[in-house]
């Protein structure tokens, strides 16, 4: 198999004494869906704000495209290409889909002040690229409908060569259309050869975009399964009672 996107070895948190995450390995590979489940507290948001700089890491090793890296820092994550869509998407309501891209990041021209016709040109192409009927660019996105806004949130980390994408509840309060949407531009990103870690607790999105799934439970991991190995009852006796299903062969947790 190719090179893993993201090698996470052995990693722990704790916060004083309570041990958030536990020895805990997970690894993610090129167009590869990981979809990571659990009770709110079984550690995988802190997990995943390790690997985004969100929190520095008590131990254990993080690879990235086969180097060893220490990220501290969100900006640190997004050298290394990797992007965090958080569930509230984290844009500005009052400002266009173009600003919103480029947010924290402005694009100036040769006299220091805001290059606008170049940011909206490649704006488009962006958007474009992820849906073509996503024309009203120009409007607060407070006025966008939930998939639009998705849009603007993935199109903000394609845009800025993401190769490792955190999405965190990305279908959470959008309609059945919407979610279609969403998953059509997950299957594209895969299609693209971009790594996608998936915290959700939406089964049809377990089964119906990822490749592998890794339930986690008070911090520490009960399994890594290919998707397709297991059913959705089994799924839910690793999250509720941390039992692994029997007969069933666990993913290497180091090579995938």
């Amino acid at each position: 198999m190719s090179t893993p996107l993201v090698q996470l070895r052995g990693i722990r948190k704790a916060f004083g004494g309570i041990k958030a995450v536990d020895d805990v390995s997970i690894n993610l590979h090129p167009g590869e869906v990981v979809a990571l489940l659990g009770h709110n507290g079984a550690g995988k948001s802190t997990l995943m704000k390790m690997l985004a700089g969100a929190y520095p890491v008590d131990s254990g090793d993080v690879i990235v495209a086969g180097q060893q890296v220490h990220i501290r820092t969100p900006a640190e994550a997004q050298a290394l290409g990797i992007e965090t869509i958080y569930q509230t998407l984290a844009l500005a309501d009052n400002l266009d889909s173009v600003a919103n891209l480029f947010l924290g990041r402005e694009k100036l021209t040769p006299w220091r002040t805001l290059d606008d016709d170049f940011m909206e040109v490649q704006a488009r192409k962006v958007f474009q690229r992820l849906n073509r009927n996503f024309t009203n660019i120009r409007v607060p996105v407070r006025r966008l409908s939930g998939g639009q806004r998705q849009v603007v949130a993935i199109a903000r980390a394609l845009y800025f060569n993401a190769r490792i994408l955190i999405m965190d509840e990305p279908c959470a309060a959008l309609g059945p259309e919407e979610t279609a949407m969403v998953g059509s531009l997950v299957r594209q990103l895969k299609a693209d050869g971009v790594g996608i870690f998936l915290i959700t607790h939406d089964m049809p999105d377990v089964f119906g975009l990822s490749d592998r799934l890794a339930v986690m439970k008070n911090g520490r991991l009960v399994g890594t399964y290919a998707t397709a190995d297991v059913t959705e009852d089994q799924v839910l006796g690793m999250i509720i009672a941390g039992k692994r299903p029997e007969a069933i062969a666990e993913t290497a947790r180091s090579a995938g």
